[in-house]
């Protein structure tokens, strides 16, 4: 079932819905696995234990994982979890309507340009449709420097390096209003669930 829809003006539609362990891990196995993924940190998985991780996730009370469609077709992976309960307890002086946030792009043999931007300007649009989410907090890797400029284009400000048992992460937050700063995207009406439309590429 679909969560959440936005229509990016250059790319088409794009939508969330809830992911699937069992069903899903064969799939997003070839994901987590891809060479392009090493930062997920899952190089060596098998199908069962990408499918164990995400029972793992589909049972916790703060942390859950969607996947994502681009035209209908499933290309990337999202995940949203409450950052005073997980990943970063103790590292992130959490406040309440802090929302923490991972995306993966699938592989693709002919990447398509600004396509990873219009996924995760899709991933926080999704996100602050939710009233109640005031700021999303993210720690990638901190060689990571691709992913540290897409988060810069779409608002997030560096607070940090923290020290994770797998990494050193660069601490980010970005709030509401940097978000549309940013990107110029309204979130959608969370009320209605209507689908954002933008008149700008994101």
């Amino acid at each position: 079932m679909t969560v959440f829809t936005r229509v990016d003006p250059r790319l088409g539609e794009f939508a969330l819905r809830a992911l699937d362990p069992d069903a899903d891990a064969p799939l997003l196995h070839g994901w987590v696995t891809h060479p392009k993924a090493a930062f997920w940190l899952m190089q060596d998985a098998d199908v069962a234990r990408v499918a164990e991780e995400y029972r793992r996730i589909a049972e916790h009370p703060h942390h859950d994982a969607f996947l994502g469609l681009h035209r209908g077709r499933p290309a990337f992976l999202a995940e949203r979890y409450d950052p005073a309960h997980v990943e970063l307890v103790g590292l992130h002086d959490a406040r309440p309507g802090d929302v923490g946030m991972h995306f993966l792009c699938a592989p693709a043999d002919s990447p398509v340009h600004g396509f990873t931007r219009a996924v995760i300007t899709t991933v926080m649009a999704w996100l602050f449709a939710d009233p109640a989410t005031h700021r999303v907090v993210v720690e990638p890797d901190v060689r990571n420097t691709a992913v540290h400029a897409l988060n810069a284009a779409v608002g997030f400000e560096v607070v940090g390096t923290i020290t994770k048992p797998e990494k050193d992460a660069l601490l980010s937050i970005c709030t509401r209003e940097r978000f549309l700063a940013a990107t110029g995207v309204p979130a959608p009406d969370a009320a209605t669930g209507a689908p954002t439309h933008e008149g700008a590429t994101a």
